[in-house]
């Protein structure tokens, strides 16, 4: 026969006398067997008892059956039967109602009402604290809302007018792009998408395209060189490549439509950080891409990521082939801006240029490749104190990622130590072997390029190497130092002198 018992330290006993066999039935179910010599002293019993609990050993310990009767803790103790086994949660169950003060005494061991009042406490807590916080959100989202619609409304009611002098040096090359402000900048994209015809062709709602270029604006990082400033010097060159070129008699407007969103999308959200790095530290953007142009990837993803709200869209109007093809032209022109791939681009357009045909369309996806490559790199293409800035900038970001690559522990390339590089020897090499043979090479379809923008290039190239010759007769012996500096001074402020009177008197 199986008897319940009670231990007041928070167990129910139940056992089975064999030989020397005892089970004990945890209030939680768990059974554990006993097993001891039916000639050991009560003493030597209890302090098993204790063994199996994981009580102190000098723990007082009661045993109570079924009916709450106290049962000596012996060798003595009866048996019961254990065919009846499946029945000790039900002889618990009545056990605990046969007795309030064993209720009561249960309720203390394990301390269930506490608990269950700090349970539904903590729930209660839990739920206030994610109402409060849902309607944090809300109220956050309703600030930006708020705010946006606030900037909107400003960007509507301040309408710049751009003066004829403005609007006329925004075609030219030798725009400075270092005298306006954020607000100004917008102004001026607007009016290029207007001038264009693009607003009109397209029926792009006017203020769909201010949404859409303050949000642009938003999402550009600010950099020492890859910032908004960077995206409107983009454009413009862009703008002022169209005028110059008169692509509007060679191009689509579609096409133009690419060449303008892509310019100005290019280097969306751009972390500072170049392809290389993204690459050498295994960040989320080479891993999400695949080592394969991870930043280029991100700006179009960040892109059409904007275009995809309905106050951004200025592609509503389009059917969805003609969005499709819009999306894969853009595409296209931002992934080219790899300097990776520079080499590959322009030889394949050097291929074509010779006997290039506008209704190729091959052809033309090319040469649109190649002008907004231009557009990306073309800073030295404008006036020395437009462009000189704009390298202090570049150096300034290229250090940035040297000095992490260092800590790091990564390659460091030798054009972005601060130890290695100077002005100079950062500009010579790229004007000579990268922007030179480009735009050389687009000059064969566009003569009107090279006053412009080739010859402004050489002159960059002979400025640069002049202040190279300098920095390298300052290391030279003290004896010829002096004159070497004297002779070369002399040079540079003729052929400055020369330049600046060219540009600004004539």
């Amino acid at each position: 026969m199986w008897i319940s018992y009670f231990f007041i330290a928070s167990a129910v006993f139940s056992w089975i006398k064999r030989p020397a066999l005892i089970i004990l039935c945890l209030f939680l179910c768990r059974y554990l067997q006993v097993v001891f010599s039916r000639f050991c002293s009560p003493c030597d019993i209890k302090d098993l008892f204790c063994t199996v609990l994981g009580v102190a050993r000098n723990t007082n310990l009661t045993l109570l059956d079924s009916s709450g009767a106290m049962v000596s803790i012996d060798p003595t103790m009866p048996h019961n039967s254990e065919r009846s086994k499946s029945q000790i949660l039900i002889i618990i169950s009545l056990s605990l109602s046969l007795s309030l003060s064993l209720s009561l005494s249960l309720c203390r061991a394990f301390k269930i009402n506490e608990l269950k009042t700090e349970v539904t406490n903590r729930l209660a807590m839990l739920e206030k604290r994610v109402e409060l916080e849902g309607m944090k959100v809300v109220e956050i989202e309703k600030c930006r809302n708020d705010i946006r619609n606030l900037r909107e409304e400003m960007l509507c009611r301040l309408q710049y007018m751009l003066s004829v002098q403005t609007i006329d040096a925004l075609k030219k090359p030798a725009f400075d792009v270092w005298l306006w402000e954020a607000n100004e900048m917008l102004s001026c994209l607007e009016h290029m998408y207007h001038d264009l015809g693009l607003v009109k062709d397209f029926n792009i709602n006017p203020i769909t395209l201010k949404r859409w270029l303050l949000c642009i604006h938003d999402n550009y990082k600010n950099n020492p060189f890859h910032n908004f400033r960077h995206c409107f010097c983009v454009t413009q060159m862009m703008y002022s490549m169209i005028c110059l070129c008169s692509l509007q008699e060679k191009f689509t407007q579609v096409d133009v439509l690419i060449l303008m969103t892509a310019a100005v999308c290019h280097d969306l959200d751009h972390p500072g950080y170049n392809n290389t790095y993204q690459i050498n530290a295994r960040t989320d953007l080479a891993v999400r891409y695949n080592d394969i142009s991870p930043l280029e990837n991100h700006h179009c993803a960040v892109a059409f990521q904007i275009f995809s709200q309905p106050d951004c869209n200025i592609f509503s109007s389009f059917d969805p082939e003609a969005f499709k093809q819009i999306r894969q032209g853009t595409i296209t022109l931002i992934l080219a801006t790899d300097m990776a791939r520079h080499g590959e681009i322009l030889d394949s357009f050097k291929q074509k240029v010779d006997s290039f045909d506008y209704t190729d369309e091959e052809h033309v996806t090319c040469l649109k490749m190649v002008l907004i490559k231009c557009c990306d790199i073309s800073n030295e293409v404008r006036p020395m104190e437009v462009a000189e800035p704009w390298v202090d900038c570049l150096l300034e970001e290229y250090f940035m990622q040297s000095d992490r690559e260092k800590a790091e522990g990564l390659p460091v390339a030798p054009f972005m130590d601060r130890e290695k590089v100077t002005k100079p020897t950062a500009q010579i090499g790229f004007i000579k072997f990268v922007l030179i043979p480009m735009f050389e090479t687009v000059m064969k379809l566009f003569p009107q390029i090279e006053e412009a923008m080739v010859q402004p290039l050489r002159e960059s190239r002979d400025r640069y190497e002049e202040l190279k010759q300098i920095d390298d007769a300052m290391n030279e012996p003290d004896h010829r130092r002096e004159e070497e500096v004297k002779r070369f001074e002399k040079v540079r402020r003729s052929r400055t002198l020369r330049f600046y009177f060219t540009r600004h008197v004539l």
